[in-house]
């Protein structure tokens, strides 16, 4: 651990001396059968050292400010632009009538654009901050000048070519000819563009694409956020072109949406596609699809539903349980998301938890065996599954999403036999990701929301239970970490815990600022970063995003 983050653990510590923790009641031992879960069998004989729990990411909690003021700090940083160096290019031919030029890629800046245009003065397309999409400069009218070629004015300035000239490629950019107009000699003066996105190798590894990474895009992809958080701007159903530039400037790991971003099927399918092609990474598409009340797309778009999960928790049957998993991740592989928040892996042993009928059963063996397999499922469908809400809210009485603090009286031991079962058998079945809850457990002896905890996430999570796939916070726009924590300590402390992906942070730039500047203070080795992004990178690169 690190010092500055002892010293918001003993902050934090401080906060909690006024609670008075109330115990709960040690659950019985665990009992099941794999019979019917051949599979499984094989993950639970590898050793269970405790149950598991995992949370869901519900929107949202009080705010510790003004909204509409961070909105307006926001968009001011999206149209934040500084001064680049320029470059002169010259040339000779034979004078050509230019076309208008065209919009850039959203894939790469660098690429050359059809056509600078002809005759006159032409001047490039300022794009806001560091330019991941510039647009090619546009004909100034048909005359004795001009030429194809293209050149990308993204970035900061604007770039001008002067009559009777070239229009040269950009930095980066490829040229297609040349024309001026005799044999006079002609100077394009270009602003160098900016760039959000690295100069990637033909088919990169996900090792050669995060060294091509700069420290603030590896950052970023350690963020899944809200469509609503991203644009600044009420509900979003589309990609606007304020999404657009702000997913390039701002490129974060992944989008979650809600019920409220889904229209049809066909606007859902378009959406996300075209989210896809604002990220030179791909992009982790999120939903909460437990099945039950929690079902976004079985509410809103008609896919299959089902039953709240304690019903088949009953029946415990692992083909059931496959089969939900199976038909659920195909409905979301469909519409184009690729990972689902989904199963509970809570064992519900006080019924004063705000989990209820989602949870399986109070039985950890019975929990254990539904959404192992319930997550197999999702994953044989190309979805990834997570397991949530480690370390386990099952023996809560409050609610993470509204209360300041959520304190749960639970030893190690009753953790082991308990909470921990379920997500030891998940991850031995091989599940993608595991969400890290906001409940303060004192077993874990910090008096720290266990996705701020690095006892919780690394000793027990990653050490004890041997978890080597990602970890993902429960929402940060919940009243636990918006209230008490704020985004910039939530952020640094959640990756100093060892987690991987924090999820919607109430300030994105904030955030993500917050982390940045930790890394280059020392607090954080940039090494710890690298490490969360390779896992996100790998996972992407088996999803075939890049």
């Amino acid at each position: 651990m690190y010092i500055k983050g002892k010293m918001r653990r003993f902050t934090a510590s401080l906060l909690c001396l006024c609670l008075s923790l109330g115990g709960c009641g040690s659950a019985g031992q665990a009992s099941f059968s794999t019979e019917d879960s051949p599979e499984l069998a094989s993950a639970v004989s590898t050793g269970i050292s405790g149950d598991e729990a995992d949370s869901n990411a519900e929107p949202k909690a009080e705010k510790p400010t003004d909204p509409a003021d961070v909105s307006a700090e926001r968009v001011n940083d999206v149209k934040r632009t500084t001064e680049a160096p320029e470059s002169t290019q010259t040339g000779t031919g034979t004078a050509t009538s230019g076309t208008n030029g065209t919009r850039g890629s959203t894939k790469t800046s660098a690429s050359g654009n059809n056509g600078g245009g002809s005759g006159g003065n032409s001047s490039g397309y300022t794009s806001p901050d560091s330019g991941s999409s510039g647009y090619s400069g546009y004909s100034g009218g048909s005359g004795s000048t001009g030429g194809s070629g293209g050149y990308t004015g993204g970035g900061q300035g604007e770039a001008v070519i002067t009559a009777r000239t070239t229009a040269a490629s950009g930095k980066g950019g490829s040229t297609r000819t040349t024309a001026v107009s005799g044999t006079e000699q002609a100077s394009v003066t270009t602003a160098a563009p900016v760039t959000t996105e690295p100069v990637l190798p033909e088919n990169p590894t996900p090792q050669e694409l995060l060294d091509s990474m700069t420290l603030r895009q590896k950052v970023y992809q350690m963020f899944i956020c809200d469509l609503e958080t991203i644009a600044c701007t009420g509900t979003v159903t589309s990609v606007t072109g304020e999404v657009r530039n702000t997913m390039e400037n701002y490129p974060v790991g992944g989008v979650i949406l809600f019920a409220k971003n889904l229209q049809s099927r066909d606007q859902t399918m378009q959406l996300l596609a075209d989210l896809q092609e604002c990220s030179y990474t791909g992009l982790f598409t999120a939903v909460d699809e437990e099945g039950g009340t929690v079902a976004r797309c079985a509410q809103k778009l008609g896919t299959a539903a089902f039953e709240n999960m304690a019903v088949y928790g009953e029946e415990n049957n692992s083909e059931t349980a496959r089969y939900i998993g199976e038909t659920i991740g195909n409905d979301l592989n469909a519409l184009g998301f690729n990972l689902d928040f989904a199963p509970v892996a809570d064992v519900n042993i006080d019924p004063g938890n705000e989990l209820g009928s989602r949870i399986f059963s109070s039985d950890p063996g019975v929990v254990a065996n539904m959404a192992a397999n319930v997550a197999m499922g999702l994953q044989s469908s190309g979805v990834c599954a997570t397991l949530k809400h480690f370390p386990g809210l099952g023996a809560e009485n409050g609610n993470t999403h509204t209360d300041s603090f959520v304190v749960i009286d639970r030893t190690i031991d009753e953790l082991r036999e308990n909470e921990f079962v379920p997500f030891s058998v998940g991850i031995n079945a091989g599940v993608d990701f595991i969400m890290v809850g906001h409940q303060i457990t004192t077993g874990f002896g910090d008096d720290l929301p266990a996705d701020l905890s690095y006892t919780a996430v690394t000793e027990y999570l990653r050490g004890e239970l041997g978890f080597g796939g990602i970890v993902v916070t429960d929402s940060h726009q919940m009243n636990t970490i918006a209230s008490v924590y704020g985004a910039a300590d939530s952020a640094v402390m959640a990756v100093e815990a060892g987690v991987d992906i924090i999820l919607m942070p109430y300030n994105l730039t904030e955030a993500a600022d917050a982390v940045i500047q930790a890394v280059e203070s020392g607090e954080i080795p940039e090494s710890r970063i690298d490490e969360s992004v390779f896992r996100i990178l790998d996972q992407k690169y088996r999803l075939g995003l890049f």
